[in-house]
């Protein structure tokens, strides 16, 4: 194992003792969020990136080191393992070198082949690949054997070529080489499949592409991929074949006589037959897993970004579900989010129910004391937007609330659960309101996958998709921290330490003995044990706690040293959280100690000046351009306020008030050169942007945010130039997040083997 650490240390630019130590943390049961919040001093303060990959990438190693036993073992009971081999698997540093290795031995199905060596041919196939000058119809002739199945000396000669071929495909240097030259050289051609031209047409981009494959983008692999599965498309992987095949050449053929000529029969036969659609195959796979990758982590980013969008907080909010026929569903929620009254208005249908939703709605703000209203942004959001302004009731916050998932939750069974009584669209307006006043807490109740923030978002891995949403989830949820006597069950089953059972006996319990009056309490709570209770109190908070540290960030296990700061400095914790001259005076080096360094000692001084401080951005409303509110309404040159939707490898998503969101391409977001649009933006920004094209048809929208940023150097308007340009697809030698049977690792390795 210690070879393993050695390997990752050297991977992430850190030391091997850090490895080591995580993984015993790791191994012990202890969470990333954890780990790297409250274990600063064991790993030498990793952060959570960091200590992801190892977990990652220590995964990956160790499924190898499976399937290397697997494999030994195999070769063993097959009497095919020699020290030579053996030494060959144990130096195997991937899973697709490890593969090639095993290849060849690796039981199979009937193939020619293994037809032919039943037939008696193995010799024949020996004698040839010697390439000697010798009459090869007339050594041919003598493995004619009509019991076996060999008529004639073609027979004969035909079953040899099919164990050369075979064995050609199945080496594992050759493999190492072809791989390289497809992933090199290798290109996509995608073509419409005749007859689908128009039902296909959001795929006209690609009736007739052809791109390399080291230099296609993940977003355009993945819509390639999209385009075959939904058959508009035919996709081909190839490099130029007789470069394959003079490459083939060169590793086999020595001589220059009729038994070379026969290995060069079947050194065509093997690469076409065998090599080019195994190569085709795994390149496929690599491409692929590759656009998984890229796309899961703008996915990831953008999930963290939108999860952490700044809260409006506690106040009274009425939300509305907007709808033109169907009517408007309303709801009014106090500063807990807790819902006190709905009803339905009509303000899109007729003069004389306008009136009357006007009324009703003035009412409710009047009777609930209204601090805010959410208004969703799907259809009828803009018209019911401009409705609720013209109220002019003063004071109170209007903001539009992009509602992707609210119907995903309002049919799910969290809602149901809450709202046994009650129409979708009620829970679905709470859950819009909800969403202003807490973007977190509201949206950790619904799939990930279901808040519209991802790019191809269903053609990726779902597992590894899950996996890092999961923990991205995690992750903004403890960085946040939890209210233990408010939070639901579905926010505490992403703290770390716990899970749905937990979290659910810990809302059992609180509605059993009441509000948690300190966090000790939770060793109360039905299967909370000790290692539980270390991973998860530090994330919860009890505002107005009997402890005042139970407020802040503090970990229980660290309170006895913050009451001998205050014992030392003659006062009250609760003196000395709120008087900083006094947090001041504390000789931070007098309590060093073993376990307890420099960065844990500044992480407790930070939260005793700022107990539970929430690490997100301060909410700041934000409206649309009044009379812009369909497609239609746009005219090239506008200029208007957006907000960021979605960020993608190509660019961003900007939602501008027309019901259709319009993209910023990469090389229009600014003036100076970018190779992420995550440089500049991030989900949920407000920014003001410029209509360059309008394209009613395909309700496409381009727009630009140049005009905004600083003008551009020469050099930057040489390097836009070429940002405008399909871009190379980069393979890192080391990704710590893939699984090790990921192609990316194992072929940058062959690349670099035989570049």
């Amino acid at each position: 194992m210690n070879i393993h650490y050695k390997k990752i240390a050297a991977e992430l630019s850190i030391s091997e003792k850090q490895v080591s130590a995580t993984v015993d943390l790791l191994d012990e049961g202890a969470t990333v969020p954890f780990i790297s919040r409250y274990r600063k001093e064991v790993t030498g303060t990793l952060d959570e990136v960091q200590v992801t990959s190892i977990r990652d990438r220590v995964q990956q190693l160790r499924e190898l080191d499976k399937r290397r036993e697997a494999i030994l073992k195999s070769l063993t009971e097959m009497g095919k393992l020699n020290p030579e081999l053996e030494e060959k698997i144990n130096a195997a540093e991937t899973m697709v070198i490890l593969e090639d290795i095993y290849l060849p031995y690796r039981p199979k199905r009937k193939t020619r082949a293994t037809t032919a060596r039943e037939k008696g041919l193995q010799p024949l196939a020996d004698l040839l690949m010697e390439q000697k000058r010798i009459d090869i119809e007339e050594e041919a002739a003598k493995f004619i054997d009509e019991e076996k199945g060999v008529k004639t000396f073609e027979e004969a000669l035909a079953g040899a070529r099919d164990i050369i071929a075979e064995f050609i495909s199945e080496n594992a240097e050759v493999r190492n080489q072809i791989r390289n030259l497809f992933i090199e050289k290798g290109v996509f051609q995608s073509k419409v499949v005749e007859g689908k031209e128009e039902a296909g047409i959001k795929y006209k981009d690609y009736f007739d592409w052809t791109e390399p494959v080291k230099t296609a983008p993940s977003h355009r692999i993945l819509a390639m991929r999209r385009g075959e599965k939904e058959e508009i498309l035919y996709l081909d992987i190839k490099p130029d074949e007789d470069e394959a095949v003079d490459l083939l050449e060169k590793a086999f053929i020595t001589g220059n006589n009729p038994s070379a000529d026969q290995v060069k029969q079947a050194i065509a036969d093997g690469y076409k037959r065998l090599l080019k659609p195994s190569m085709e195959t795994e390149v496929r796979l690599f491409t692929k897993k590759n656009a998984d990758e890229e796309a899961i982590r703008v996915f990831a980013e953008n999930a963290r970004q939108l999860l952490l969008g700044a809260p409006l907080g506690q106040k009274r909010t009425m939300a509305i579900d907007p709808g033109f026929r169907t009517g408007c569903k309303v709801v009014c929620l106090d500063e807990q989010g807790k819902l006190l009254e709905y009803t339905a208005i009509f303000p899109h249908t007729s003069a004389g129910q306008a009136k009357e939703a006007e009324k009703a709605t003035i009412h409710l703000i009047e009777k609930y004391q209204i601090e805010a209203i959410a208004i969703g942004n799907g259809t009828a959001g803009r018209e019911t937007e401009l409705f609720v302004r013209n109220l002019n009731v003063p004071g109170v916050v209007i903001v539009m609330v992009n509602e992707s998932g609210a119907s995903i939750y309002s049919a799910s069974d969290v809602a149901r659960e809450e709202f046994p009584d009650k129409d979708v669209t009620v829970r679905g307006a709470v859950s819009i309101g909800r969403r202003l006043m807490d973007p977190l807490a509201e949206l950790v109740k619904i799939d990930p996958k279901s808040i519209g923030v991802g790019q191809y978002q269903h053609d990726v891995d779902q597992n590894k998709l899950q996996t890092s949403l999961d923990d991205t989830v995690m992750s903004c949820v403890n960085a946040v921290g939890v209210e233990l006597n408010t939070a639901s069950k579905q926010i505490l089953a992403y703290v770390s330490g716990l899970g749905p059972q937990l979290a659910q006996n810990i809302v059992e319990f609180r509605d059993a003995n009441g509000a948690f009056k300190q966090r000790s309490q939770l060793r109360k709570v039905a299967r909370l044990g000790d290692k539980a209770f270390e991973q998860a109190a530090g994330f919860l908070r009890i505002h107005n706690a009997e402890n005042p540290l139970d407020a802040s960030a503090v970990h229980p296990e660290r309170y006895g040293l913050v009451e001998q700061m205050a014992k030392d400095l003659k006062c009250s914790v609760k003196e000395l959280m709120t008087d900083d001259k006094l947090r001041k005076s504390i000789p931070l080096q007098k309590y060093i100690s073993d376990d307890i360094g420099l960065p844990t000692l500044n992480d407790i001084m930070a939260e005793l000046a700022k107990p539970g401080r929430d690490p997100r951005e301060q909410f700041e409303a934000f409206s649309f351009t009044e009379g812009v509110n369909s497609i239609g309404d746009l005219k090239v040159g506008m200029k208007l306020p957006g907000i960021v939707t979605n960020i993608t490898n190509f660019g961003a998503f900007v939602d501008i008030g027309v019901h259709q969101d319009g993209l910023v391409h990469l090389s229009q977001i600014t003036n100076r050169f970018i190779k992420d649009a995550n440089e500049v933006l991030k989900v949920h920004q407000k920014v003001e942007v410029t209509v360059t094209e309008v394209d009613t048809n395909r309700k496409r929208i381009a727009l630009s945010m140049k005009e905004n940023s600083p003008k551009p150097t020469e050099r930057e308007k040489r390097e836009n130039s070429y940002q405008a340009k399909p871009k190379p697809f980069i393979t890192k030698k080391v990704v710590a997040q893939e699984p090790e049977s990921d192609l990316q690792i194992k072929l940058a390795a062959l690349k670099d083997k035989f570049r």
